[in-house]
């Protein structure tokens, strides 16, 4: 079996993947994280928009996800940037103790959007913890994956 190669490497030097011959398609990818925490934060939130000085903590983490997603090419290097024409990000209780972040984009182009959902997701996960970090420190990242991906030649989900 062969190895793989990594795309953004032209002669063993960094290069962002040439795109220019690539027919534009729709594309979307729907990326997801979760974030642990004691139960009874997630209790608190469940009993409606737990408000910190710094603004209602999911609406402010949805906001900074979908700016986060906006963002990925100056965040990623070699990332190309894209016009995204929808960003959406949900926050969820999924249980006692866990929170649940979603990020779909959405865009019309030659390059894929994984990196924005997976970047949105994230951004919005870390808001989550900023704005809850007054509270309790007991919070765990993690389980960041992609969950769709549609458009282009390869097309996948979980």
């Amino acid at each position: 079996m062969q190895t793989p190669l990594l795309s953004h490497f032209v002669q063993q030097n960094p290069a962002m993947v040439d795109v220019s011959d690539k027919a534009s398609t729709e594309r979307e990818a729907v990326a997801m994280t979760t974030i642990k925490t004691p139960t009874w934060l997630t209790d608190q939130l469940n009993e409606g928009e737990l408000a910190s000085k710094k603004g209602p903590v999911f609406q402010t983490a949805i906001l900074a996800g979908v700016m986060g997603a906006k963002r990925t090419s100056s965040l990623i290097p070699l990332c190309h940037a894209i016009t995204s024409d929808h960003i959406s990000v949900d926050i969820c209780i999924d249980g006692p103790g866990l929170i649940k972040v979603l990020c779909r984009v959405k865009s019309f182009g030659r390059t894929g959007v994984e990196m924005e959902a997976l970047t949105g997701a994230s951004i919005a996960a870390l808001t989550v913890y900023d704005m809850c970090k007054s509270l309790t420190f007991d919070m765990e990242i993690g389980g960041t994956r992609l969950l769709k991906k549609t458009g282009g030649k390869n097309d996948r989900a979980t």
